[in-house]
């Protein structure tokens, strides 16, 4: 689960977008509240906006998180970016299910009362907002606003575009300019491991002989903490070959040649999941992976009971364990992998492209417009700027010649809350914006005063992290005869990983193995696959591959 970014607003914006533009220069000169365009004799320029968050209100709408987990939040009454909003006559009503996800999207398809805007997963949550006529087209807008269609680019919308050709997506957290973003790896206790002597810990062959003198020499520790609901075993699934993606384990596929092939006929699936079953086997791996809770797997790395974490978000953890104990020793390392791959091509982590999840506008906004120019200023370098570090002269008094900015000395001396309050709560995130700033702050910073996530994430994560934009939007609709069968295959493949890591030996693991693959392909899983390699082919088309 992906945090939400607390983000704020800053100063004014003036937007404008040249188009058409046959040849001849084009400069664009930023400055307080304009934007001047300084054209050749064969630009052409179809439009140009001038949008100003001061004048920009009244604007009011409500921002729906249709998540279970979200939880909404009276506006203006911690965030300081949002009180600044509210005082430029910007105010939202941010509203959630309550709790009740399924129960409230239904009741909005059959009664037709939608939220202005919503904020849903990419794919079949857009497509049957869609088809049921919910859902305002943005294209129109692309050319009048500059941000989004700037900073996300127009490949990354062209992959959002609904099979009628028409974009209806505003992505949140979006990844642009060949950035790359992961979270996911592997955390170590130092104190431990100097205490046995530092021995390399770069292979899995390495790891075995670790947890073995961990286990003998800390019987009280868990040698390898996988994390809760085991997901560091998706981890480790992408690190046993290069140029693997634990996307594949999760969409229960490998790319075999230019086909999409079921994941139980991956030799590395097979592999890795050999090698944990082991390790499960030898008692390395804490017994109660899949079900124990976030909580309680944190509290094993919080209070140092631990020698090596493995997880999707372990900046998150090791985040929790340094304000737990910020005298404890915690250091991600480069993705411990198979002897005898490449290190620089292998990847616990992946990422898109397109982000996260999108925004929507319905058909009940008063005004789509006014609320795209609004997410539009908010996913550019000013508001994203406020979005994360509050309004200009909290945080920062001034910013950098690329537009980042400058931290003082509040920020410096602030606390995690009060940096969690300084913007606003928000589904817009600009993920080249917000992950530069970060690491241009926190060099700022420097030694102790660095944060620590970020860290991490500029040394280790972000590098490590795969691209797989190719294989976005490819499972069918849930309430189709495919969808139906891919529900049922995924459900009972949770069942079966289980069962392999519970193995009592190798054998018994490629029995199940072999019983997984038999019972899904009765299932019908490769007809799955054949829509899914459609759809991937179609994707690399999209995007020149």
């Amino acid at each position: 689960m992906k945090k939400l970014l607390a983000m704020n607003l800053s100063v004014a914006i003036i937007a404008s977008m040249l188009v058409g533009c046959s040849g001849g220069k084009q400069t664009i000169v930023e400055k307080d509240t304009t934007v001047n365009v300084e054209k050749g004799a064969d630009d052409k320029v179809e439009e140009v906006v001038e949008i100003s968050i001061d004048n920009m209100g009244p604007l009011e709408f409500e921002w729906y998180g249709n998540y279970d987990w979200y939880t909404g939040h009276e506006w203006a009454a911690q965030h300081k970016g949002e009180k600044w909003l509210s005082e430029k006559g910007i105010n939202l009503k941010i509203t959630d299910p309550n709790g009740a996800r399924d129960q409230k999207f239904s009741t909005m398809m059959v009664s037709g009362d939608y939220p202005d805007v919503m904020v849903v997963d990419r794919g079949a949550d857009v497509e049957r907002l869609r088809e049921a006529g919910a859902l305002v087209a943005l294209d129109e807008y692309l050319d009048k606003y500059p941000n989004l269609k700037k900073y996300a680019g127009e490949a990354t919308l062209d992959m959002l575009r609904s099979p009628d050709g028409k974009l209806y997506q505003f992505p949140n957290w979006y990844i642009g300019y060949g950035k790359s973003s992961g979270n996911a790896g592997w955390l170590v206790n130092k104190e431990i491991h100097k205490a046995l002597g530092e021995p390399k810990l770069e292979t899995y062959d390495d790891l075995y002989t670790y947890l073995q003198l961990v286990s003998e020499k800390y019987p009280n520790v868990i040698p390898l903490e996988t994390n809760h609901g085991a997901n560091g075993l998706e981890v480790m699934y992408g690190t046993f070959a290069e140029n693997h993606s634990k996307e594949y384990m999760w969409n229960m596929f490998y790319p075999n040649g230019d086909k999409l092939d079921s994941l139980y006929r991956d030799p590395v699936f097979k592999e890795s999941t050999l090698y944990a079953s082991k390790l499960f086997r030898e008692k390395l791996i804490d017994q109660d992976t899949f079900t124990q809770t976030r909580d309680q797997a944190e509290e094993k790395t919080n209070t140092g009971r631990y020698a090596i974490t493995v997880a999707k978000d372990i900046i998150r953890t090791v985040t929790q364990a340094s304000r737990a104990n910020p005298d404890a020793e915690n250091e991600v390392i480069w993705p411990i992998h198979k002897a005898g791959l490449d290190k620089n091509k292998v990847y616990p982590d992946n990422f898109s492209t397109l982000g996260w999840n999108v925004n929507v506008i319905t058909k009940s906004a008063k005004d789509p417009e006014k609320i795209f120019a609004f997410m539009d200023w908010l996913t550019g370098p000013e508001g994203q700027r406020l979005a994360v570090y509050g309004p200009q002269g909290y945080f920062y008094d001034e910013i950098d010649e690329e537009g980042f900015p400058i931290a003082n000395e509040t920020f410096k001396n602030a606390t995690p809350d009060e940096i969690n309050f300084a913007g606003l709560q928000n589904w817009v995130g600009n993920t080249y914006y917000v992950d530069t700033a970060k690491s241009i702050i926190n060099e700022q910073l420097g030694g102790a005063a660095q944060n620590v996530d970020v860290k991490w994430q500029t040394a280790v994560t972000w590098k490590t992290s795969m691209d797989v934009t190719e294989f976005s939007n490819l499972t069918p609709m849930p309430d189709s005869d495919l969808g139906k069968i891919f529900t049922r295959v995924k459900e009972n493949y949770k069942e079966a990983f289980q069962k392999m890591i519970f193995a009592k030996s190798d054998e018994e693991v490629l029995a199940l193995l072999a019983a997984a693959d038999k019972q899904a392909t009765a299932d019908g899983f490769d007809q799955v696959l054949e829509y899914m390699t459609e759809r991937w082919q179609e994707n690399k088309a999209k995007m020149g591959k």
